[in-house]
């Protein structure tokens, strides 16, 4: 018995699966990327934290955001930040702050590089104004749910 793939997507109602599935294919295709550079999600996630933010941020504050943008345990985050660290993706200029290093930027540069190209693909021949429409209702998903995880 052979199964074919329908021609035309089935379009689902927006809900957590559908969001959660468009999320997992779309990190797999980064994880490839990831694999290939030898570094990790959670390490891209503090590269572009501290690339977005000047190059040198607070220790505390990237281990916070980390902790909250990937809903990690502190600890986890804590060890991340170590770990860049020690392998020389991260240099500590002064008390209490990271910054990037060279090698910290070029492994960033070419992980952005590489998943602007993906995204270019995954998003090709979508509507700008859909675009427009399904960031703002997905921004406020995510505000509603740290609301709630908040609360708990």
């Amino acid at each position: 018995m052979s199964t074919s793939v329908p021609s035309t997507p089935t379009v689902l109602p927006v809900n957590g699966q559908v969001i959660g599935l468009a999320h997992y294919a779309s990190r797999a295709a980064l994880e490839r990327v990831l694999a290939r550079s030898g570094t990790s999600f959670n390490r891209s996630v503090a590269l572009r934290a501290v690339s977005d933010n000047g190059g040198t941020v607070e220790r505390a504050w990237l281990v916070g955001r980390l902790t909250g943008a990937l809903k990690i345990e502190e600890s986890v985050a804590r060890a991340t930040v170590e770990e860049m660290t020690a392998d020389e993706l991260l240099a500590e200029p002064g008390a209490g702050q990271v910054s990037l290093t060279d090698a910290g930027r070029e492994l960033f540069d070419s992980i952005r590089t590489a998943g602007n190209a993906i995204a270019a693909r995954l998003y090709a021949g979508i509507p700008a104004e859909d675009l427009a429409a399904a960031g703002r209702v997905l921004t406020l998903v995510t505000e509603r749910a740290d609301a709630e995880l908040a609360e708990a």
